[in-house]
């Protein structure tokens, strides 16, 4: 059995319930995949956005829905290595990419502050851009469930906004062009675990802003960084603390938010305030 054999049957049998069953849920409860869809399946390098390849192969053997997919790889600049570490894995697991090159690294070192978002700007909108001259109507990304709940304790404790990764969004600068996240509830714990069991080894981190992570150093100051610690901890205290964070992005209870905003407009409780019941509960919360 070749090897992209093994990691594909790992996916549907050792690592159903976990990887496997969670990817098809997200795939259908948000909506992700539709008939006629030509889907851009955007690859990093990075375990995250390898699995989803993965997962996204699997899927078009397995759905009724038809589909088509184009495997695609942006070069912002990595170094030598990790370029070829990358076009070593896909062809190990039997992943078909085409590589494009940019200069994003080189624009961005020259930036003294947010660097980091800029980069992801840039990326987004090059991976766009080469999704539609491939014919495509989506791109999907590799952010997992931890990517979710780490966003939305950033927004509340750093951007003082509550605000999450949505699964799927419209391109507001691309007609017709869609963002999906079919990893949406899968944890990184995992993809880890799948990454460890197959022996497979991908790139962390190709930054030339925190080069030292491609060593395997993964302890960068960063936000997320902070907050992924903040979250094991509260875990030791209450092991549902992460799932409770997801689940309250889709139950979020209007009647006792004191505002917020909808495509751009701020809005707040007082706006209907006099007209309104007792819609909010107890008087004394």
């Amino acid at each position: 059995m070749e090897k992209y054999e093994e990691v594909e049957r790992s996916i549907v049998k050792k690592f159903r319930k976990h990887i496997w069953s969670r990817f098809i849920s997200a795939v259908k409860e948000y909506e992700l995949i539709k008939d006629g869809d030509r889907i851009a399946v955007c690859i990093s390098g990075g375990k995250d956005s390898m699995l989803m390849a993965k997962c996204m192969q699997q899927l078009q053997k397995y759905s009724e829905i038809k589909f088509e997919t184009e495997y695609v790889v942006m070069d912002p600049g990595y170094n030598e290595i990790n370029r070829q570490l990358i076009l070593e894995n896909a062809e190990l697991l039997n992943i078909p990419v085409k590589i494009f090159n940019t200069k994003i690294y080189d624009i961005v070192a020259n930036v003294d502050e947010t660097p980091c978002y800029l980069c992801a700007r840039m990326r987004r909108g090059y991976l766009y851009r080469y999704a539609m001259e491939l014919g495509c109507n989506k791109i999907a990304l590799g952010h997992h469930f931890d990517d979710v709940i780490e966003t939305v304790l950033m927004s509340t404790l750093y951007a003082a906004e509550f605000k999450t990764m949505m699964p799927k969004l419209k391109s507001t600068n691309h007609a017709g062009m869609e963002l999906i996240r079919p990893m949406y509830k899968v944890r990184e714990e995992d993809i880890i675990s799948w990454a460890r069991y197959n022996e497979l080894q991908f790139i962390r981190c190709a930054c030339r802003l925190t080069e030292n992570c491609v060593l395997g150093d993964d302890g960068i100051g960063s936000k997320r960084q902070e907050i992924k610690a903040l979250i094991k901890k509260l875990r030791q205290v209450n092991s549902h603390i992460d799932t409770n964070i997801f689940r309250s992005i889709h139950n979020v209870n209007l009647n006792t938010v004191i505002g917020y905003k909808k495509d751009g407009k701020l809005h707040g409780f007082l706006d209907d305030y006099e007209n309104s019941g007792s819609l909010g509960g107890s008087d004394e919360n």
